[in-house]
């Protein structure tokens, strides 16, 4: 029986009883949408997990980029080979292995101790008594001097349990290696040509508004201390805005992986081909692929020679080379935006996160699925797309140049970046002066304080205070000698916990920042959908599946896995004040110097941006070359074909095959 006879059959039988395209593509949504909340809240998680386990930002870009070590192992095999087998069974098996990962990246919380800080309000087994500790007294022995008791006992210099992390986002990123490839050859597939760009786009704007929600999720994680439930929240001396804060960075990997076991599940009941739209006898071809299952020896012989031909495309291998530079600088806005924000502009991470969640990624998706409806509604080809993603591109860019102005100056820090007294020049190096000399202060300590000169301080040790008031977030510190210095008397020579207030006009810059870069998304998105279709309609059908999955290895091995990593390094030799572990070492950044971080940020992607945007214009150039030849080859045909007389003569040569051996070997 024919295939065609079968599939209207089935028809006749009803379609409620077989899943449709756009049953596949709502299941694949959902997939895509707790992918990418995951994603994005782990984005949103870099700082907490900095401070929680006391790693650098370069140690956080490691953990980061293992997701993308996880999908390159498989990445290659899976597009290649998966789109040989059962599709949709696979992708529920890579689904639950992301389930598995994101639940892993949880379990470090409920191995470690509580989360302990240094701070000049310790508090004992009951939460409501508070003890005074590290001022500047000549008879008290400064506690952060005493050795720590276990560490001679062979205690790691902070906690190795991040590690746990980086294995949860390795088995992660393997399982997220059969969603993509797979999941849009699949559609394209079995979508007509001209509804594949639209479905492809509506897809990735769902995915999109993940980050919405996973952004918005890490905000209230963020906001919440670590060990709630175990800690009475009183007990807590520290801010949101306190560069020691860690909120319960663990609570959002729980209710992601909670998610993405959801998602897995519809998948495994899924057959193998959907039904198929009525189009033009190509549809047959997915239909006879799935009659029969290749063996994989047979499957193995013809990779190297799909493998050799798509590479050997020059369109397709420029279009990688330009997205390669873009998606590196891709990686490191996403990866490092919050961090960033918070550094420049002094907000808490929970408040960064929340607004980047509801103006950026909206925009994002909306640009997104316009792009698909723009593909759709101009039926664009290879040379429409392309010309669309490049100008698109190069236009969101511009978006973001006014940024490069917005800057908010250094907190005063004394020892830091200012001095101790008005008259000296500032001390880069060094943070103690003669108004703390006699204190015995550590110089690994940070506890600051703001004082009434609008100085902050290390701590109240390092501002000279002989006196406290109060408890908890509340206390004060009297009788500082430091602030003195500045001509102040004794009665105004006090200090409160936490560092000084950014000036006013930070926050209004803050929100311009937000702005532009969310025009910039929306802008840069029109074309995002173009953009990925060049994948797909630059080599030959059979090669889809593996040009894309060619296309995310490449894009993770030289993007996605070095990119936090180097960028990570560069943000830490911007460190001015650094936090030290329990038992000695290099801990979590304190303090940057944000204005050396504000051109390595901007200036680092806006070059990347810049090169890729060249390359791709060379794509868009190739890929009209290649067309004017096409036509021109058609036009040659034409005038090549004899002019008939009559129809009868006409009909004659359409019968006649040397004629048409002819015209076939002119076409």
């Amino acid at each position: 029986m024919e295939y065609s006879e079968i599939n209207q059959k089935q028809k006749s039988q009803g379609s409620c009883c077989s899943p449709t395209l756009k049953s596949f593509i709502g299941v694949l949504a959902f997939s895509f949408f707790t992918k990418s909340l995951t994603g994005s809240y782990t984005k949103s998680t870099i700082t907490q997990i900095e401070r929680r386990f006391d790693i650098s930002t370069s140690t956080v870009g490691v953990i980061d980029g293992s997701f993308e070590m996880g999908n390159l192992l498989v990445i290659t095999v899976v597009s290649y080979f998966g789109a040989k087998f059962h599709r949709p069974k696979i992708i529920g098996a890579g689904a639950l292995l992301m389930a598995a990962g994101t639940l892993l990246m949880a379990l470090p919380h409920f191995l470690m101790g509580r989360y302990e800080y240094k701070t000049v309000a310790t508090h004992t087994n009951d939460a409501d008594h508070f003890t005074v500790s590290s001022l500047c007294s000549p008879v008290t022995q400064n506690p952060f001097q005493q050795p720590v008791s276990g560490c001679q006992k062979g205690e790691e210099e902070g906690s190795p349990m991040w590690v746990i992390l980086l294995v949860g986002n390795i088995i992660r990123g393997i399982g997220e290696a059969t969603l993509v490839p797979l999941g849009i050859s699949f559609i394209d597939d079995y979508a007509r040509p001209e509804n594949s760009a639209f479905y492809i786009g509506c897809l990735h704007t769902v995915g999109v508004i993940g980050p919405l929600f996973g952004y918005s999720l890490g905000s209230l994680c963020a906001s919440l201390y670590v060990d709630i439930g175990l800690v009475n929240a009183d007990s807590v001396s520290i801010t949101h805005q306190d560069s020691r804060w860690v909120g319960a960075w663990w609570l959002g990997y729980v209710v992601a992986g909670s998610l993405t076991l959801l998602a897995a599940l519809p998948f495994w009941f899924l057959p193998r081909a959907l039904p198929e739209t009525p189009q033009t006898p190509e549809v047959e071809q997915p239909s006879n692929q799935h009659q029969h299952t290749p063996s994989v020896k047979e499957i193995a012989k013809g990779f190297g020679p799909s493998l050799k031909r798509l590479l050997s495309n020059k369109i397709y291998l420029l279009y990688i080379i330009s997205n390669l530079l873009m998606f590196n600088g891709f990686i490191i806005l996403i990866t490092y935006i919050p961090k960033y924000l918070e550094q420049q502009f002094g907000k808490s991470t929970s408040k960064t996160n929340f607004l980047i969640g509801v103006t950026s990624m909206p925009s994002v998706a909306l640009g997104i699925f316009l792009s698909g409806v723009i593909m759709k509604k101009f039926k664009l080809g290879l040379l429409g797309a392309a010309r669309v993603a490049f100008f698109t591109s190069v236009a969101g860019f511009l978006f973001t140049l006014p940024c490069f102005a917005l800057s908010c100056q250094n907190i005063n820090v004394a020892g830091v970046t200012a001095t101790y007294q008005r008259s000296m020049e500032v001390q880069t190096r060094g943070s103690l002066s003669s108004c703390n000399a006699g204190c015995g202060c550590p110089d690994s300590q940070w506890d600051p304080v703001c004082g009434e000169n609008a100085i902050t301080y290390i701590s109240p040790c390092h501002a000279g205070c002989n006196a406290t008031h109060g408890t908890g977030r509340n206390m004060t510190f009297h009788d500082c000698a430091c602030i003195r210095s500045w001509g102040l008397s004794a009665k105004n020579s006090s200090a409160a916990l936490g560092q000084c207030s950014r000036e006013s006009s930070c926050s209004k810059m803050f929100y311009i920042f937000l702005a532009l870069q969310s025009v910039s998304f929306f802008v840069y998105c029109l074309g995002s959908t173009p953009l990925f279709i060049i994948s797909l309609r630059s080599v030959e059908p059979e090669l889809k599946s593996l040009s894309v999955g060619m296309l995310l290895l490449i894009l993770r091995v030289l993007g996605g896995i070095p990119a936090p990593i180097y960028f990570g390094a560069i943000i830490d030799s911007t460190c001015l004040k650094w936090g030290y572990k329990k038992c000695g070492g290099r801990g979590a950044c304190r303090m940057y110097d944000i204005q050396t971080l504000r051109f390595l940020f901007l200036g680092l992607i806006s070059c990347l941006r810049v090169f890729g945007y060249a390359l791709f214009w060379i794509v868009v150039t190739y890929i009209k070359r290649n067309e004017e030849t096409d036509q021109k080859g058609v036009e040659n045909i034409e005038l090549q074909k004899p002019v008939l007389c009559d129809p009868e003569t006409e009909e004659a040569l359409k019968n006649n095959e040397e004629v048409q051996k002819t015209l076939k070997e002119f076409a």
